[in-house]
């Protein structure tokens, strides 16, 4: 299975999937930490890939998204953008009704 096939299969097998540095436990940048933490604030239940364990998805990423730099957040398989744009969304509490939205859906 190719890097571009991985991708396509996590973003189609996740609801919600955050590709970022580190993991939401442990992140390893500032950025990737801010995104984790407004989507814990959502009580989103998401997947998490950290893209240093995965070398091959942090250079094929950017090209599958079109989106030059990490953390890079999808919801229902569309880039929804990185960090200043989640919580831009956060902020406007639009971040929480789309969560919300993707949790009513999964019951």
């Amino acid at each position: 299975m190719s890097v571009q096939d991985r991708i396509q299969t996590l973003v189609s097998e996740h609801p919600i999937v955050l590709f970022m540095k580190g993991t939401p436990q442990f992140p390893m940048c500032g950025f990737s930490s801010r995104a984790a933490e407004v989507l814990k604030a959502c009580n989103a239940q998401f997947h998490s890939v950290n893209v240093l364990a995965d070398p091959e998805v942090r250079a094929q990423l950017p090209r599958y998204s079109n989106w030059p730099t990490f953390p890079q957040l999808f919801i229902n398989g569309e880039l929804i953008g990185g960090c200043d744009i989640t919580v831009e969304l956060f902020e406007q509490g639009q971040l929480k009704a789309m969560v919300e939205e993707i949790q009513r859906g999964a019951e």
